[in-house]
């Protein structure tokens, strides 16, 4: 798949792809919701906790500050709570407004890697939003290694549980 979006593509699923040109990697993700709504899932810490990562991770929001200038730490920890499953991210916030989401993401176990993450929210204007993420790794084997990792289970599950919620009314 191109990085180039084909506007008459729908996205029900995550479509993850790695950039040709630059360490990057682009993630599309069409949802029955509006921009205000994944807006919350992204900067609401608790709405945020409900979602992210693999269905049987959850998070502990440990400092979280959804601004401009903000920032944000949670951990991961298996779902039966044990410490060895436990793994921590931390962040920036540069830009947060209902459309645009800027921020940097590090995870604990990578520490001098720091990507520069951007995430729109369009209006499809049929009731949906597409969300595009674009995560810029510090270098092409850093961005190898997130796509090596498994990383699209945690995507498509959180993604899956945001979509729950939006149609039991939690978002």
């Amino acid at each position: 798949m191109s990085t180039v979006q084909d506007p008459q593509t729908r996205y029900p699923e995550a479509a993850i792809v790695a950039d040709e040109h630059v360490p990057a990697i682009h993630i599309w993700r069409d949802f029955a919701a509006t921009p205000a709504q994944l807006f919350r899932a992204h900067t609401d810490p608790e709405l945020f906790a409900r979602w992210i990562g693999p269905v049987d991770v959850g998070a502990d929001i440990t400092h979280w500050d959804a601004r401009d200038g903000g920032s944000w730490t949670y951990t991961a920890r298996g779902s039966d709570g044990r410490e060895d499953f436990a793994t921590s991210f931390r962040g920036c916030f540069h830009t947060v407004r209902e459309d645009r989401i800027v921020q940097t993401f590090t995870w604990e176990g990578m520490p001098d890697g720091v990507a520069l993450e951007t995430m729109t929210f369009e209006d499809l204007g049929d009731g949906g939003t597409r969300l595009h993420a674009v995560s810029l790794c510090d270098s092409f084997e850093d961005r190898d290694a997130w796509l090596r990792s498994g990383m699209e289970v945690g995507v498509n599950d959180g993604y899956a549980a945001v979509d729950r919620m939006l149609a039991d009314g939690t978002l």
